[in-house]
């Protein structure tokens, strides 16, 4: 079925203006405090080619924890199976940045997608990679087609000031041997992946590679249909925090949130669909991006199920 997607992303925008100043941005890490949280965007970018975007869909954000799905991409590629030997894929159930259900499971995290877990994979990076930081901005600026997508030093290093549970959390790993680098390169390569700044028409547009579940190549970085497959099962399951369920209830979509902001997700053999609005409610995802993303699969009645 066609919809006129336009129509439907400025009735959405009408439609969740009450929530426009419910929740609050990530002001507990300082760079991130200045952005100003009174802002919206939306972009649609369908596999046949058309693009459908409202409001600042071209204001680059730092897409935060969006960044460890390509950091697990790039990862399949590397290792495949083997991966999975240090971190899990099970939904938390537990905040992105708990320490204490990572001491109880000996040092491996959950799902790459917590926080613990994303350490681990930006470990494994750099145990594989001469240059982490430059293959993996080669990647995602390959995805999204634009060549000067890139680091936020500035927030890197105001995450890293301030990163006191998530050195914890690198301590951890290394006292049960889960990472082999040391504590601080790991730490900044990390901080730097969730440093890097897109737009929504951006993120769309990297995230089509996900959508049609089909072998693809990318800076030299290949993943089979069956990982893609894969990728998209644990963006579903544990994309969302502990909020991964209620996304899975109300949209539908396999996905992935910042806490800048920003969520993508995907419509396999559809579209991928990027919003960003600051204010977070208390799982970290952006209020005004869950309540967009559930009236647009709802408008649309398209989702996986």
């Amino acid at each position: 079925m066609d919809y006129n997607y336009q129509k439907i992303l400025e009735d959405i925008y009408k439609e969740i203006l009450p929530y426009a100043e419910k929740g609050k941005h990530a002001d507990y890490i300082p760079a991130l405090a200045k952005v100003n949280p009174d802002q919206f965007g939306i972009c649609l970018e369908t596999v046949t080619g058309e693009s459908y975007e409202y409001m600042q869909a071209d204001t680059r954000f730092s897409i935060q924890s969006i960044a460890k799905v390509f950091a697990l991409a790039m990862g399949l590629s590397l290792k495949g199976e083997a991966l999975w030997k240090n971190v899990g894929k099970e939904p938390s159930g537990t905040a992105f940045n708990s320490l204490v259900q990572l001491e109880m499971e000996k040092g491996i995290p959950r799902n790459p997608f917590i926080n613990a877990g994303a350490i681990v994979v930006a470990d494994l990076l750099l145990t594989e990679l001469d240059d982490a930081e430059g293959e993996f901005l080669r990647f995602v600026r390959e995805l999204c087609g634009c060549d000067d997508v890139g680091y936020n030093m500035e927030v890197a290093l105001s995450e890293r000031e301030t990163g006191y549970l998530n050195a914890a959390i690198a301590n951890m790993l290394k006292y049960h041997g889960t990472i082999e680098n040391d504590i601080e390169r790991v730490l900044m390569f990390y901080f730097k992946m969730c440093s890097v700044e897109m737009s929504c028409r951006e993120l769309a547009k990297a995230f089509l590679a996900f959508t049609n579940y089909a072998p693809f190549e990318y800076a030299g970085y290949k993943l089979s249909r069956s990982r893609i497959k894969r990728l998209n099962a644990v963006m579903q399951t544990c994309g969302f925090y502990d909020e991964a369920g209620e996304f899975s209830y109300l949209v539908g979509l396999p996905g992935k949130s910042g806490v800048g902001g920003g969520i993508i997700a995907v419509c396999p053999h559809r579209y991928s669909v990027a919003v960003w609005s600051p204010r977070l409610n208390s799982k970290g995802n952006s209020v005004m991006g869950m309540k967009a993303l559930e009236l647009l699969t709802t408008y649309t009645e398209e989702s996986i199920f």
